[in-house]
């Protein structure tokens, strides 16, 4: 996890523990590691809106939500962990708004999540191969 001048910027790490980077840009310093997917993070995502608001998704069949705290003294913490993928969770996208998040899966399937409750809203079925990317449309009615 690194900030910038006026607001964070994520990086996932391919490695399953948090290493210090080797080198960082004169615009970007480094702020710690949120630690709590046991396996590798395969996406990440966040919303202007809601800076402080990240969601990411592993291999170890989970989407997690976190709260990045700028002035703590840790970089952040997880406020929740979804789950009910029954694979590797490849892909996350929050919606605009920041209260949705879309999560596609090797196991062929993609879910909507409603993030204050934690819940599944919906699990779309119909793929008949892995689910590698997702998206909303712009004003978060398709997607």
């Amino acid at each position: 996890l690194a900030q910038g001048p006026n607001n964070f910027r994520v990086k996932a790490s391919w490695y399953p523990k948090c290493e210090t980077p080797r080198a960082m840009t004169e615009s970007l310093q480094y702020k710690g590691c949120l630690q709590g997917h046991r396996n590798w993070v395969t996406s990440i995502a966040t919303t202007f809106e809601q800076s402080n608001l990240v969601v990411s998704a592993s291999r170890d069949k989970s989407v997690m939500i976190w709260e990045l705290t700028p002035e703590g003294e840790t970089p952040g913490y997880a406020r929740r962990s979804l789950n009910g993928h029954g694979e590797c969770v490849a892909s996350v996208v929050l919606s605009s708004d920041g209260q949705f998040a879309l999560s596609g899966s090797w196991d062929k399937t993609m879910r909507l999540w409603d993030l204050n409750t934690g819940a599944t809203i919906r699990t779309f079925h119909g793929h008949t191969k892995d689910v590698n990317s997702v998206a909303f449309s712009g004003d978060n009615r398709q997607i």
